[in-house]
Order: C-alpha cells, then sequence, then structure tokens
C-alpha cells in the first residue's frame, strides 16, 4: 500500500511531508541505530530507542563528523557524532497497491566526508519514476574506520575498523524491516552509490553480513580492488591498528575510555594531521574476510545482477590543468618511474607519440589508476557469476560561465566526463547546481537514465521502450559491450579493453 502522511515503523510512528505541487511524500532524519556517542563511539551500531508519540520526520539528520574536504559538496544539515539517519521518498498517488522496488542510495567522499542531505541526491524525482527510494548517512573517517588493538580485543567477532561499512548494514536491515510500510519491497532492494558509495556497494555483495538485504546492486565509478597498501584497498587489520594505536599516542590516550572521552573536534584534528585518507576500509576479516579479488575470483559474492560503470574523464581537468603541463618526454618519463619494467607494454596502450597524444593518454592512465580499472575489474569479475550491464557516461559536462580552475578559465571541454558529474543525472536534480545552464538534451539525457536505473531496480534489466538497447554481458570474456551514455546514446565494443588487460597485468595481486 502506498505509505500514508504517518507510518509506523518498529521504533515509532513518523510523519513524513508532501511538498506543493508533488506527488512523492518525503520522510527525513529516521533514526535507523543508537547515537553512536561515548561508550558507543568505536561500536558497532546499537539498536534505536523506541519512541512514543508521532516524530516529525521534516529535516534531515545531521551528518557525519568530517572535515572540510571537498567544496562541491554542499549540506542541508548541520554536523554531529550523533548522524545515523535516514530518508524515504516515496509515491503517493498509486495505480495499483502492488510494492514498489526500492533503492538505497550510499553516498560517495572518499569514505570521509559526504552527506545524504546533498541537494544533488535528493531522491523525489527518481521516485516520481514509481520506485522508493532511501539514503543515509554512516561514519566516516576516523568515527567510520577506526582499528585499534583494544577495539579488536573487546569486539565479538575480533575484528574493527569497520563500523562505516557496519552502519551501512544496519541501514540495509532497517529498510529490510521497515520499508513495507513506507509502499516498498522489502524483497526487491537495489543498492547503489558512487564513488566511495560505489565502492561500498562492491564491498556489500561481497560481504556475508549483507546476504541476503538486497537483490541488486549499481555501481557508480569505483570498487574496492585497489592494489597495493594504499588507502582505499588491501590494508590489513594490524596496519589499521596500528594507525589506531599511532591516533591514541598522538592524543596522549592511554585507555579506549580515554580515547571515547575526546571530543569529535580533538579526535578529527588529530586524524588529520595523520594524513586526509588514513582511516579507510581494510581487511578486517570480519566484515570482509579477504580481499575483494579473492573472493569475487572464487565466485563467493553474491550473484545479483549488476549495472555498473564509470565516467569518462573522471580526473580530466586535474591533468590538463596542472603546473607541470604534460609533455611526450615527461609522460614516458613518468610512466617509466612509476612502472619500472612493466611500463613499455603500457606505452603500447597509452601511446605519447606528440604532446597531444600524450595529454590524453596522461588523462586516460590518471582515470584508470583513480577509479577504471578498478570498476573494470570488479565488472570483469562479477560477471562470471551474474548478468552485468556497463556504461560509460560521456557527457562533456556543462560548466559555469565564469568557471576557473587553478586560475585558468575552464570550459565544458576541459573538464569534461568528470568524476561524480553524472550524479545530478542520475536523480534528475539538475537544477541544484549554480550557475549552469543546461540544455534540452542534457535533461533527456537525466530522462534516459533515471529510467535505465530505475527500471533495472525493477526487474535486475534496464531495457524497456523508448530506450536504446543496453547489452548484457553474463559470462567472463564475452559480450564486451558498453553503453556510452552522452546526448546521443548508443552500444558499442569495448574500445579500452587492451588498456585494463596491461594495467591488470601490471596491478593485479598474483
Amino acid at each position: 500500500m502506498p505509505a500514508a502522511d504517518e507510518v509506523q515503523t518498529v521504533a515509532g510512528r513518523v510523519a513524513g511531508t508532501v511538498r506543493p505541487g508533488s506527488d512523492v511524500r518525503t520522510f527525513k532524519g529516521l533514526p535507523y541505530a543508537a547515537p553512536p556517542l561515548g561508550p558507543l563511539r568505536w561500536k558497532a551500531p546499537q539498536p534505536v530507542e523506541a519512541w512514543r508519540g508521532v516524530r516529525a520526520a521534516d529535516t534531515f539528520g545531521a551528518r557525519c563528523a568530517q572535515p572540510p574536504l571537498f567544496p562541491d559538496m554542499v549540506f542541508r544539515d548541520a554536523m554531529s557524532e550523533d548522524c545515523l539517519y535516514l530518508n524515504v521518498w516515496t509515491p503517493v498517488a498509486r495505480a495499483d497497491a502492488e510494492p514498489l522496488p526500492v533503492m538505497v542510495w550510499i553516498h560517495g567522499g572518499g569514505f570521509q566526508a559526504g552527506s545524504a542531505s546533498e541537494p544533488r541526491q535528493d531522491g523525489e524525482a527518481l521516485a516520481g519514476k514509481g520506485v522508493v527510494v532511501v539514503s543515509f548517512n554512516y561514519r566516516l573517517g576516523v568515527f567510520g574506520f577506526l582499528a585499534h588493538p583494544e577495539l579488536t580485543k573487546e569486539s565479538a567477532a575480533a575484528s574493527s575498523g569497520h563500523h562505516g561499512l557496519l552502519d551501512q548494514i544496519a541501514a540495509l536491515r532497517w529498510v529490510h524491516d521497515n520499508i513495507a510500510a513506507f509502499g516498498g519491497d522489502p524483497g526487491n532492494v537495489t543498492v547503489f552509490g558512487e564513488s566511495a558509495g560505489s565502492m561500498s556497494v562492491s564491498a556489500l555483495v561481497a560481504s556475508p553480513l549483507a546476504r541476503g538485504l538486497f537483490h541488486r546492486a549499481i555501481g557508480e565509478s569505483g570498487a574496492l580492488f585497489g592494489t597495493g597498501e594504499q588507502a582505499l584497498a588491501r590494508r590489513t587489520l594490524a596496519v589499521a591498528e596500528a594507525a589506531g594505536a599511532d591516533l591514541a599516542t598522538a592524543l596522549g590516550a592511554t585507555s579506549l575510555a580515554d580515547l571515547r572521552s575526546r571530543s569529535a573536534a580533538e579526535v578529527l584534528e588529530a586524524a588529520q594531521k595523520m594524513g586526509p585518507f588514513r582511516f579507510s576500509p581494510l581487511l578486517d576479516g570480519h566484515v570482509l574476510p579477504q580481499d575483494l579479488f579473492t573472493i569475487y575470483g572464487e565466485g563467493r559474492q553474491a550473484p545479483v545482477p549488476l549495472l555498473a560503470g564509470w565516467n569518462a574523464d573522471e580526473v580530466r581537468a586535474g591533468v590538463v590543468f596542472a603546473p607541470q603541463k604534460t609533455t611526450a618526454a615527461t609522460f614516458v618519463e613518468q610512466t617509466r618511474d612509476r612502472f619500472g619494467e612493466k611500463a613499455d607494454a603500457l606505452l603500447e596502450v597509452y601511446p605519447a607519440g606528440s604532446d597531444e597524444e600524450a595529454l590524453e593518454s596522461a588523462v586516460s592512465l590518471a582515470g584508470d589508476l583513480f577509479i577504471g580499472y578498478s570498476t573494470w575489474r570488479w565488472i570483469e569479475t562479477h560477471r562470471a557469476q551474474a548478468r552485468v550491464y556497463r556504461y560509460s557516461f560521456d557527457r562533456d559536462i556543462p560548466v559555469p560561465a565564469d568557471k576557473t580552475i587553478n586560475g585558468v578559465p575552464a570550459t565544458a571541454k576541459d573538464v569534461g566526463a568528470r568524476h561524480a558529474g553524472e550524479i545530478e543525472y542520475v536523480f534528475g536534480t539538475l537544477d541544484t547546481v549554480a550557475g549552469v545552464t543546461w540544455s534540452a538534451e542534457d535533461r533527456a539525457l537525466s530522462e534516459a537514465m533515471m529510467s535505465y536505473w530505475t527500471r533495472f531496480a525493477r526487474s535486475g534489466d534496464p531495457n524497456g521502450s523508448g530506450l536504446p538497447k543496453w547489452p548484457a554481458s553474463e559470462r567472463e570474456g564475452d559480450g564486451d559491450a558498453v553503453l556510452h551514455l552522452d546526448t546521443e546514446i548508443h552500444a558499442a565494443a569495448d574500445a579500452h579493453r587492451a588498456r585494463y588487460e596491461r594495467l591488470d597485468a601490471a596491478l593485479r595481486p598474483r
């Protein structure tokens, strides 16, 4: 049944709102776990305490404690450690009483920043396509990913460091237990996210703790298939515990109680001095029992249909506007310095026959190392177990007329299909971007992407009338089709497979 103005959740009644002229009811700031304060800091999320009466759900809950890292993030909330809240958007007018597909969004931000309150991630327009949309906050940085020997010792799972991912799993459990009251189908849940949110999706598909809580997955630019010991990759619990011990030393804390007594501001300041990405996902042996290469390689992930891809110019502006301009000579030299004896094979697929060609190769390599390779590896491995639909977001996104980067005027071509630029298209929130004039082609692309995404959530297949065919691939090595999302949408064979295979040979653990 469609959700009424008031809905009974497991913990109590909540009252939603409908914006004038809208056909979507919104419930903001619903608690899905107890506030992780005091002795609950760095604990697995605990159950919400029930309340009496009706709770007004008209204000976003606080975003989780975080430093100011990304200037493109715009928030509609306060900041607090008390941040484990979610939001629900559900259609009001319904032609039937059948429960609707549910789409659960995980925001990005490098596991260090972000919030579900960002206007570009507002779920109203997407819910208007006939789905129930849920978004939530989860603990970030040092509060979400601190491991410590004493935390591991006090844990029943003999693990620590993944409180942020445990929050995500708790939010999915809340959806399972409550979403029917909002008109959603708990048996048809799609989890989707961008950047760190997409990396989270790849981890949730792999985690035994999340099994059965969702039935399809969408990843936009990112997967936890990084290599080495760098952040967001394959840090061991021991390495992460050592970082936690370093933090305690920096704060002069001699016990967990002492560490938990420090203010959020003190903890954030000490963590930032250690590096902005020091506290991030790891191999904890519990949420992630092994690295994703192993779990997916052995076919032990959840065999859910996957829609995934990345943007054509994830970090183009960072290369184009770098203080040191790329030339053929500098690109070859840097590639040899970085990859050693493997450089020659890579330079065959990232050629540098001229300065212009070298610049384009540098743009491609930077984007592949940042996002493209890891997402490709996820898709390539998962399609041995389930149906996969792959996309490339190619639109040169319009920029404000006065846009500058490092003091230099920038055009849409300079920036290209940048990292995170597809979010407004997926959510139908183009008009939340200040200073940009959107074309009819941009609005049509947004409509198409919303339709593809919601159709996939409904049935596991994004195809339907009125849109170009999106071919699927189901077995590793077969069906290399990529749907190119631009002012013209079309499917084509993967033109860059050789790049990813060379990077795979250079980077993948053996």
